[in-house]
Formats: structure tokens, sequence, C-alpha cells
């Protein structure tokens, strides 16, 4: 049943690294992005935004109903906020929605010098309870993007006691630490993961020693104890089976993981998240999770999958501690950049290698779906191929079914 209290049509909010992926993330549905600018983000190594890529996404995102807002969520150190105010006066005047802080002094530098620019909390700030919500509130954020270490019984708790906005995590990788406040990449690498330089240490392969006092240590590996390297990375989050609880809860804006991840994964993951909310919101009582829904999202998965902290305190078994289970990952080969109604000939931009004798899947915006098995390609001087090599390259097949512009093509591996 649901709750007494209206329910709000949650926002789907998908990373955006690039500009091509901004535009991707809203042909498949997303109703608004999150981008890094050329500061203050914590993804140094994402493609991140020029001003000119700001204007030209803002731009198309306004052409599609959609919002762009801005990470600038790095913890400053002395120095670091030099220039500050400058860069949120330049993107909230090119458009963007709202800035997406954690550090008290960015907000009080975005406030004083850029008003008018929406300022909304990071996950990197740790809000885990209401009172903390209505503290950033009276402060004048907006929004709020809660820790993603906060269970569904908080996220119920945290709506009762505020109107604040709430965004949370609805799927993609989950850190190791706090709320990603770690210091691992610093002393491994030298590189700061606060300020944009995270080297995912954690996600190494390590050797375990049994070291008793006194003792020569004893690799366990060697020992046959540990069946391969040790790592100390979570599992991904999940949270396509619990869409009614999100919105039951007033959850305001599911947030995806991901603005490093490929278009492939952008348009997988927004594509089935907007076609839970919008099955949801047109039926609430008879809404039922997909099966379909959940296999699409282990197309794109890099790790199992999990509810993070939702339910409860993850144990070993949302932990990648030693041997993984190999995850069946799918090829992103393709997109579709012509269609010929008449001649039912497609014009595609390979993207990965494929050859003639493969079974390859079109999808597009709204499951739009269907497998076929390539019989003939031609190349740009319309010769016949056998494969496709070379990254990038045009070329052109016939296609058993209608496809249209911005449609995507992948294999299984």
């Amino acid at each position: 049943m649901t709750n007494e209290r209206t329910l709000k049509r949650p926002e789907v909010l998908a990373p955006a690294g690039t500009l091509e992926k901004l535009k991707t993330a809203i042909h498949y549905g997303a109703d608004a992005v999150y981008i890094g600018g050329n500061a203050y983000g914590l993804r140094s190594r994402a493609g991140n935004f020029t001003k000119e890529d700001m204007i030209e996404g803002v731009a198309f995102a306004n052409e599609h109903g959609a919002k762009v807002y801005v990470a600038a969520n790095m913890v400053t150190h002395e120095g670091n906020q030099e220039g500050a105010g400058d860069f949120f006066r330049e993107i909230r005047d090119v458009g963007i929605s709202a800035v997406i802080v954690s550090d008290p002094a960015l907000i009080e530098i975005c406030a004083a010098e850029a008003p008018g620019l929406p300022i909304h909390l990071s996950t990197q700030a740790s809000a885990t309870n209401y009172e903390t919500l209505e503290f950033w509130k009276n402060e004048g954020l907006e929004r709020v993007v809660l820790a993603r270490e906060v269970s569904m019984d908080e996220v119920a708790e945290i709506r009762k006691n505020t109107d604040v906005e709430i965004e949370a995590f609805i799927h993609g990788a989950m850190c190791i630490s706090y709320s990603g406040r770690c210091t691992l990449s610093n002393h491994m690498s030298m590189r700061d993961a606060n300020r944009g330089g995270c080297s995912q240490s954690c996600r190494w392969k390590y050797e375990l020693y049994d070291m008793p006092f006194g003792a020569e240590r004893t690799s366990l590996t060697d020992k046959g104890e540990v069946e391969e390297e040790f790592s100390m990375s979570a599992v991904d989050m999940a949270m396509i089976q619990h869409i009614p609880e999100l919105i039951q809860n007033g959850v305001d804006s599911f947030k995806i993981e991901g603005r490093m991840k490929s278009i492939h994964y952008v348009s997988t993951v927004a594509n089935v998240y907007k076609k839970a909310v919008d099955t949801y919101m047109e039926d609430p009582e008879n809404y039922e999770c997909k099966q379909e829904w959940i296999d699409e999202l282990w197309k794109v998965a890099q790790r199992e999958l999990s509810t993070g902290f939702y339910y409860h305190v993850p144990t070993d078994e949302e932990q990648l501690f030693g041997e993984r289970r190999k995850i069946p990952q799918y090829k992103f080969i393709g997109e579709v950049m012509a269609y010929d109604s008449e001649t039912k000939v497609a014009t595609i931009r390979q993207r990965n290698h494929f050859s003639v004798g493969d079974e390859i899947e079109f999808y597009g915006p709204g499951f739009n779906h269907f497998h076929q098995t390539v019989e003939v390609m031609y190349n740009e001087e319309d010769e016949s191929i056998d494969r496709a090599p070379n990254p990038m390259m045009i070329l052109t097949m016939p296609v058993e079914k209608p496809v249209a512009v911005g449609d995507m093509i992948r294999k299984k591996k």
C-alpha cells in the first residue's frame, strides 16, 4: 500500500563525465545529470567540462527538459579556495541548476559570491540524520545528498522530520570508507582522494601474511589459505528491486554513481531506472519489478550487486575480500548514426571489434531491444567486410527491425 502522503515523482539523476555522456544520459531518460568542472571536483580523471562544454550541455538539457548540476565537492586546503567565487559565478551564469558542495568554506563562498545558484550538500559531508538536514536548510541549502551509510528506516525518519529535498544513491560503486572520506590513496600513491585524485587503492590486490610476534612472516597465499590476492573493496549497489520504498519514503532524487563510466553503462542504467519509476508512478498498487530490468543491469555490472546499507550493515558477503564470482558482461560495440527506413540499413559507428556471424543486441530508450546475427556489413567505400576492427570506423549493415539515431549495440563477451 502507498502512504497517505501524495507520492512525488523522483528525479532520475545520472552521471555525466563528458559532454557525450551528458547527451546520452538525457536521451536515455535521465531527468538531470551531474558533471564536473575543471576545478573543485572529486573526479580529476573524468573528462570534466570546460565553460564551452557546459554551455552546450545546458542548452541540450534545456531542450529536453532536464537539469545540469556541477559537483564541486572536494575538501579544500589552504589556498584551494582561491578563484572559487569566479568559478561559481561562471557556472551560475551559464545556467547550471545547482552546485553540489561538501566543504563549508566553498559553501560560504558560493552563497556570498554567486547568489542565486542553488547549493546541494554532497554525500561527502556524511549527512545521516534530520537534524543535520535542518542545519543545512538554515544555512540556505535546498537539497542534501544523504550518506551512503543511511538505512531505509533512517530515510523514512528523516523525511518525516524535514522538508529539505533528499537525494540518495540508488546504483553504482560503493566506497570502502565512510562516505568516501578516505586517505588510503594518499598513502599508497600520494594522490589525495578528497581533492580529486583517488587511485582506488582499496580495489588493488594484496598478499596477506601471517606475522606472529618474533617469527618470520609467512604468505597465506603461498600456503593455500587464501585462493587469490586480498582486496578491500565493496560490491556495487543496485536498488532496482526497492523502487516503491524509496519513493514512499520521500526520496526526491535517485542518484546513479559513475561519472567515469562508459556511455554503455550510463545509457543502460538510466534507461532501467527511468522505466521503473515511470511504471511505478503510472500504477503504484500493481507495480512489480520486472526481471528484464534486473537482467539489464547485470549486462553492465562490474562487480556483484547488493543493497548497500539500506537494510543492514554490510557483511563479508558484500565485500570483495578474496575470490570473485565472474560477472557475465556484455561488450559495447557500436552506436546507430543513421537509419534508412526504405532500405532498412543502419549506419553504425564502431566502438569495439565485432565480426560477421556475431549475435548482437540493439537497444534504445524505453526498452526497444532486439537481437540479430550479423549477416553482412560494408565499410565507407561500400565494400563488403567480414569484421569491424578499427575504433570509431563507420560501417553500414541491414537490420531486422527499425532503429533510431542514438540506439546502442552490444554483444556478449
